[in-house]
């Protein structure tokens, strides 16, 4: 069973792709879910990024492997569909690319995300407050909210201090 996790660190990113990728198949066994050959690989590019990456540039570098050279969307599109739908990486809606979640065996969860506009870095800002404090006001108006997307852009602070 997925554990609640409760990082509040926005600097803690995944930086080594394949203890990324073994705990993810660790997350797998326990949840009785199968990683792909073709899911590792997706998950890995992505946790190997240092920037959120769209499906099309999954796909050629699919592509590029040589025992992977006919790739089609939907097989990459399938791929990610897994990840996302068990908590694995996140889907940032406004620039449409995906990033790994730094705790893959955490239950799927809603972030804000901190995505700034120079050097396309992405920070998870797990914060339970704020997701919390979005759920109750839109419970408060009646609504009954399934899903939250709060991307904030701007530039990190590396960006800000070179503006």
């Amino acid at each position: 069973m997925p554990q609640k996790h409760t990082c509040t660190d926005p600097h803690h990113h995944v930086h080594n792709a394949a203890a990324f990728v073994a705990a993810v198949e660790r997350a797998c066994n326990e949840r009785g879910l199968r990683l792909t050959r073709m899911r590792a690989r997706v998950l890995t590019l992505v946790a190997q990024t240092d920037t959120p990456i769209k499906a099309y540039d999954l796909l050629d570098k699919v592509r590029d492997d040589e025992e992977s050279g006919s790739a089609a969307p939907p097989t990459v599109y399938r791929a990610l569909d897994f990840l996302l739908a068990n908590g694995f990486i996140h889907k940032l809606e406004s620039i449409n690319a995906f990033v790994a979640c730094h705790h893959p065996n955490a239950a799927q969860h809603s972030v804000p995300f901190l995505i700034c506009n120079r050097c396309h870095s992405a920070i998870e800002l797990e914060n339970a407050s704020i997701v919390a404090s979005l759920d109750a006001a839109a419970r408060a108006l009646g609504f009954a909210p399934q899903a939250q997307t709060l991307e904030v852009h701007g530039l990190c602070a590396r960006c800000a201090a070179q503006a």
